[in-house]
């Protein structure tokens, strides 16, 4: 269960951080960094569309599609010819987040802190302090300036990021982001009512794990997608 709330997380984040990609489409390779070591998973995105292809999934090597216009996301599993969906319910419309170029929401602040170069692209290295259910976050974030795209970001000191690598820009066949045809369906109850993108990330499970109960902040985290989150 554990690891699918990190998974989910890690998808809405990637839609998130895609905010300049209403109007494109891209494949991507995401390299994520964090207390578990580092994890790459391909990532393909049409719009408010999302697949992400990973070989050490929740339920073994599989992929995750998430449908911002159908409120819902699909956990698939080849091997088992079996995916898990799961409602999107109380989630915020990631099709609203706003472009690369405009502010997070909730922000409070930005800071330029110098160009970098990441992965091939003329970034501006940004601080970000921004306000989520009540608690202040900052996190580094670096905007491609030909892209328009946050191509990474940060906890800043350092515990975690997530980073595009290998973003190649063109069409994205439809097929990518359907549920797969003669697969067993499963369901799960809605879940994150309540909760914006990030699913809570950054927050470190306690006793109770209701909306608002037993979650408080690692200093100096940020929002890490999925990070905190327990293996099993």
């Amino acid at each position: 269960m554990k690891k699918a709330l990190a998974l989910l997380g890690l998808c809405l984040l990637t839609l998130a951080l895609a905010g300049a990609a209403q109007a494109m489409e891209f494949s991507a390779d995401v390299v994520r960094k964090g207390h578990m070591g580092e994890n790459t998973s391909k990532v393909y995105i049409k719009g408010n569309k999302v697949r992400m292809d990973n070989q050490q999934g929740p339920m073994g090597p599989g992929y995750a599609i998430v449908r911002q216009d159908q409120k819902v996301m699909w956990m698939v599993n080849p091997a088992q010819k079996s995916y898990m969906e799961m409602p999107l319910q109380g989630m915020a419309d990631l099709s609203q987040h706003p472009r690369g170029d405009e502010k997070l929401p909730g922000e409070i602040s930005r800071k330029d802190l110098g160009r970098e170069v990441i992965d091939g692209h003329p970034c501006v290295k940004y601080e970000i302090t921004h306000q989520q259910a009540g608690q202040n976050f900052v996190i580094h974030q670096w905007l491609a300036q030909d892209l328009k795209l946050p191509v990474k970001t940060a906890a800043v000191d350092g515990s975690w990021s997530v980073e595009y690598r290998n973003i190649k820009k063109g069409p994205q066949p439809d097929s990518l982001f359907e549920a797969p045809a003669g697969f067993q369906k499963m369901t799960m109850p809605a879940m994150g009512q309540g909760m914006g993108p990030g699913m809570g990330q950054g927050m470190r499970p306690g006793k109770g794990m209701g909306p608002g109960k037993g979650m408080r902040p690692g200093p100096g985290q940020g929002m890490p997608p999925g990070q905190g989150q327990d293996d099993d």
